[in-house]
């Protein structure tokens, strides 16, 4: 299978044969299974103080063998701990340390010692970046993720891209490739649901266009970082959560020239 190599300008300059890893079947399941680890072992565990609900001196004595004036049963309250007064008249007050009553423990609270971390098989991995590299060179699967374009794929550049240093410039670029529509739909951003708007998540942004490079620290890095959703990363550190975010295969992806040759290096021809 034969791609169009473009220039800066967006034209075509020559044709180059696709290494054989675009054309590995879509595994959606193993892309699945890799991200969601990835993500996985990114957790820092968290936990409750064992000791939460339970620094309190209410107790329960229900038994029949206490004095009559001690005991806390047959006086139409709930059998639970309360906190009560030990001088006359003995007063069994709020209901404390079970996890029905205010201010008392959580019946399943979350434990530090549990394991977030998961596992995949070393060829799992493999095969799940080889299908997540084949999704991006079809249609179907681009624009069931929501991108908008229309042209052809894989698109794949000339290595002067990778030395382009201003945002606007970038951003022509994008354009002559006809991704206008594209970089609109991603600087369009809503309000998150729920609490995280309270703790620094406010906002909930859209993935645009994957730039892959061959090298690390290029100039595209930072003139690419200014574009809302736009990421660039270089092919040996190139992983399925790039390929794939939320687990959804397809990401809109350039590839320039380098690294194309990378990438048969790092998982052959």
């Amino acid at each position: 299978m034969k791609a169009n190599v473009y220039d800066l300008s967006g034209k075509v300059v020559k044709s180059i044969e696709l290494p054989t890893f675009f054309s590995v079947p879509v595994r959606d399941d193993l892309i699945r299974r890799c991200v969601i680890a990835f993500q996985a072992n990114r957790r820092q565990p968290y936990g409750t103080d064992p000791l939460a609900g339970k620094r309190t001196s209410a107790h329960y004595h229900g038994s029949r063998r206490v004095a009559a004036f001690a005991r806390m049963m047959n006086r139409e309250l709930a059998r639970m701990p309360r906190i009560h007064s030990h001088s006359p008249p003995h007063l069994f007050l709020t209901a404390r340390f079970v996890p029905q009553a205010v201010k008392g423990r959580r019946a399943h609270p979350p434990k530090v010692e549990k394991i977030w971390k998961q596992k995949v098989n070393k060829k799992e991995k493999l095969l799940a970046l080889l299908s997540a590299i084949s999704a991006t060179a079809i249609i179907e699967f681009v624009k069931r993720r929501g991108h908008k374009y229309e042209g052809e794929l894989p698109i794949i550049v000339e290595n002067s891209l990778e030395k382009l240093k201003k945002t606007k410039e970038v951003e022509e670029f994008l354009k002559k490739l006809g991704m206008e529509k594209e970089l609109e739909r991603a600087r369009k951003k809503k309000v998150r649901a729920g609490k995280g708007k309270m703790r620094g998540r406010r906002y909930k942004k859209k993935k645009s266009v994957l730039i892959v490079v061959s090298e690390k620290n290029t100039p595209l890095e930072n003139a690419a970082s200014n574009i809302p959703g736009v990421e660039v990363v270089d092919a040996m550190n190139l992983n399925v959560e790039h390929l794939a975010p939320g687990t959804h295969a397809g990401r809109l992806t350039i590839w320039t020239e380098g690294a194309i040759e990378k990438l048969k290096e790092r998982l052959g021809e």
